[in-house]
């Protein structure tokens, strides 16, 4: 069966964004420099993220790596959103006091007309995560 990772790109803080979503969602973290990975023509950012990734046992999952800087890079505006659903309350309220602590809420967690609990953030890293109880 085939699965969907979410893979984010970023501009030199690719750790600290898979930091911060290892802290709100646990599991495991992996990150590869680029010095890990000999990657000689990249020897300015040897400590940039070359590939990462955090895994957490309920099956969250994201990637991230620093672009490259001889490549083009624009973090657009709303150009994705991630969306992480869970069919318990207790588990997207957690997630949201995580993603909302250092982030700007974009549409409050709430009651919406097909979720019992639905919202938006943007974290300090310029991701949108839309966060919701699936109706089942």
């Amino acid at each position: 069966m085939a699965t969907t990772t979410t893979h984010l790109n970023f501009r030199g803080d690719a750790r600290a964004a898979l930091e911060f979503y290892h802290s709100v969602f646990g599991g495991d973290i992996t990150l590869v420099t680029y010095a890990d990975a000999h990657r000689e023509q990249d020897a300015a950012a040897p400590d940039q993220v070359l590939w990462g990734q955090v895994a957490a046992g309920s099956g969250f999952r994201i990637m991230g790596y620093d672009v490259q800087a001889d490549r083009p890079f624009d973090r657009g505006t709303n150009s994705f959103y991630v969306s992480v659903r869970s069919s318990s309350e207790e588990e997207i309220t957690a997630l949201w006091k995580g993603l909302s602590a250092e982030g700007t809420v974009v549409q409050d967690l709430g009651p919406s007309g097909w979720a019992s609990l639905y919202g938006m953030v943007t974290d300090p890293f310029g991701v949108t995560w839309v966060l919701d109880v699936v109706a089942y």
